[in-house]
């Protein structure tokens, strides 16, 4: 790595250097390899959870649907609501699933020193199905080409973000404070829509928010970097394992807030 003093001391010269140089190489890039494939299965169990709840919640079946208290089945476009979908989508117990995502990001990320990494796997996986279950009413708002289309668009954007944020020799440091401020403000923006209820806010928010999370995935990723070659990478075991879950749940985070970002602004709806 060009991060690396390829020139430090040793009783054994230059040598010494280059191979312990490529020893720190390899174990950086098994450690980086090992966040994408923890992000990458996180990210199809929480595909595969969305794609599973809203099976389970639109039928084109009337006699299927759920049926209202005037005696008709509950109708929308393109099918009919099942009672299941009625409890996920429309019933209260739909904030319980919008909301646990974030509880659980706060148990994994301020409880992860405390978690033996086999757990913190486990809470990993979880989250992701509950961010799935989350984010499955996106089927019944945007056409399903549209979705697939902006996952590909997510995909290749947040492959070169990440690609550049790791083979930059530019210290995205400073950046980090700034692109902080940037979340808190696109957080408060979208909770003040809420009430509401702007188009044009709602737009900028969007926007900000891609730029925002562009940002962090270039940063995140350097900051894994570096945090494997001046601190986990010579301590190794439990404690890089629990690093490595912790960075596949930024880099997930961004890559999933890109997408409904994207979503939001390329999306076709219903």
């Amino acid at each position: 790595m060009s991060d690396l003093d390829r020139n430090y001391a040793s009783p054994f010269g230059r040598a010494a250097g280059r191979v312990d140089t490529a020893t720190v190489d390899a174990g950086l890039r098994a450690y980086m390899l090992r966040i994408y494939n923890y992000m990458t299965i996180g990210l199809a169990i929480t595909g595969l959870a969305a794609l599973g709840v809203y099976m389970g919640a639109v039928t084109t079946d009337p006699s299927s649907a759920a049926i209202l208290a005037n005696g008709q089945p509950f109708a929308m476009k393109g099918g009919y609501l099942t009672t299941f979908g009625v409890a996920m989508f429309v019933s209260p117990l739909k904030w319980v699933f919008m909301l646990a995502p974030l509880a659980m990001v706060f148990v994994i990320s301020f409880g992860i020193n405390r978690l033996k990494p086999q757990t913190a796997q486990l809470l990993f996986w979880a989250f992701s199905a509950l961010m799935g279950i989350s984010l499955s009413s996106i089927f019944l708002v945007y056409t399903h080409t549209s979705i697939v289309r902006v996952f590909f668009i997510t995909a290749a954007a947040f492959g070169a973000l990440s690609l550049y944020g790791y083979t930059t020799k530019r210290d995205m440091t400073g950046m980090g404070s700034f692109l902080i401020m940037g979340l808190f403000g696109v957080v408060i923006a979208s909770l003040v829509n809420l009430f509401v209820a702007s188009s044009m806010l709602q737009f900028i928010v969007s926007v900000v928010g891609v730029l925002v999370f562009a940002g962090l995935t270039a940063w995140d990723t350097q900051r894994l970097k570096n945090d494997y070659i001046y601190g986990y990478g010579s301590m190794g075991g439990e404690v890089a394992e629990r690093a490595a879950i912790t960075g596949a749940l930024s880099l997930y985070l961004n890559f999933i807030n890109l997408f409904t970002l994207l979503l939001q602004l390329l999306g076709q709806r219903e």
